[in-house]
């Protein structure tokens, strides 16, 4: 009968309910079981990447499409940078005796043959980090991986290596950035020079931390520049990198680290948003620029977990049962992975009209960073608690005890 039911509500709807969140609203799966399919899933995404870039076989692998156009010549640049940044918390944990450390040593193995290959001057899938203005972005999203890695990715490289890899990043001081969430860039990049090296532009970081204090809109919110955009960048870029450049600056006890206080309030709050906008069926809205990101919007709700800020009213295995029942919606959907296993540009499969002019193929592989939370260890509570609703699950079902959302203070 239940079975019934099911199928005539998916006839009245015409919407399939492909997932056990979506087909049973009170049953939540295990920690061990999301974080298998967590698991799973960056590995699906991640691994053509690292193993063609580790085998020497990353351009003439990677696939070109036809809405790309010039933005080609960016691809695998972007491909490399975006999804390093987004397994690095998940291979900072190092291998172990456990099924999930054996797949995490491979991954790490993958990772440095394919760093070292991007950075080898003799090896033919060596990237260019000279031409135009994308590889700023890049350099920034490498700086965060080894930022995020910094014992199982860059200690591992050899003195040799690691002197490439920051050659490669300080061409791109020749690059300006714009009055955007593109000030960042440069700053995330001369905090990781900063920290490996003790040397750095100090002038770039100071000028884009007050330019973020100068853009504050309020209630945890960034403008993107000057004007408020509404996207999901300060979750893409300015919230995540504001708090890696900051925690550097911290470290180094420079007097600008004192904003690190005030950035992680206004990002917890921007956290607590972010879970508000997952929909009881483990959906987001699709608003504002660079939607094909995916998992990527949600990446600031994945690290304030990651690091151990979430506020009291972000439930740890709540929020777990969210961002996995997100994972479910977007990557199971037919058409997200072509017959190679390279993504393809859209949300929900493959929709190529939602495009905007600067994607590229790599460039979806940023949807990496929507899974920082991997990097807490399986035995955190986040993974061992029991499975529960998230706030609007439990708003849209009626829960008497759901919470209001309280006003912010600064």
């Amino acid at each position: 009968m239940k079975h019934l039911k099911l199928l005539l509500l998916t006839c009245l709807t015409g919407f399939a309910l492909t997932s056990p969140l979506a087909a049973q609203s009170d049953a939540y799966a295990s920690g061990t079981a999301d974080r298998a399919y967590t698991v799973a899933t960056l590995q699906r995404i991640a691994r053509p990447v690292l193993q063609s870039l580790a085998n020497q076989r990353f351009k003439a692998d990677f696939p070109v499409r036809d809405w790309e156009g010039d933005r080609i010549q960016f691809s695998h640049l972007e491909a490399y940078a975006r999804t390093l940044s987004g397994v690095a918390p998940w291979l900072e944990l190092g291998p172990d005796d456990t099924p999930e450390g054996r797949q995490r040593a491979g991954m790490i193995g993958l990772a440095l043959r394919a760093t070292r290959n991007v950075f080898d001057p003799a090896s033919p899938d060596r990237l260019s980090f000279t031409p135009s203005n994308q590889p700023l972005v890049e350099a920034a999203f490498i700086s965060v991986a080894f930022l995020r890695a910094p014992k199982q990715l860059w200690g591992q490289l050899t003195a040799t290596e690691q002197a490439r890899v920051l050659e490669a990043l300080k061409q791109t001081r020749k690059i300006p950035a714009g009055e955007s969430n593109w000030q960042l860039f440069p700053a995330v990049r001369e905090a990781f020079i900063w920290k490996v090296t003790g040397e750095c532009d100090r002038g770039t970081i100071e000028r884009a931390l007050q330019k973020h204090q100068d853009w504050y809109v309020g209630d945890g919110t960034y403008g993107d520049g000057p004007s408020y955009h509404w996207d999901y960048y300060n979750s893409f870029v300015i919230h995540p990198m504001l708090l890696e450049i900051l925690k550097i600056c911290r470290e180094k006890k420079d007097p600008v680290g004192d904003f690190y206080s005030k950035e992680l309030n206004r990002a917890r709050r921007y956290a607590v948003v972010l879970e508000r906008l997952i929909s009881p069926e483990g959906t987001y809205p699709v608003i504002g620029r660079s939607s094909a990101y995916r998992m990527a919007s949600l990446q600031l709700l994945s690290q304030i977990v990651l690091i151990g800020e979430a506020p009291p009213n972000l439930l740890q295995a709540s929020t777990r049962s969210a961002l996995t029942a997100v994972a479910h919606r977007l990557f199971d959907a037919p058409g997200t992975f072509d017959q190679q296993g390279w993504l393809q540009i859209g949300v929900v499969g493959n929709q190529n009209r939602i495009h905007d002019y600067y994607n590229s193929t790599g460039s979806l592989y940023f949807t990496c960073n929507g899974f920082l939370h991997l990097g807490l260890p399986a035995t955190h509570p986040f993974w061992t608690e029991p499975g529960g609703p998230w706030t609007q699950r439990r708003i849209w079902a009626g829960d008497p005890e759901a919470p209001a959302d309280g006003k912010f203070n600064e």
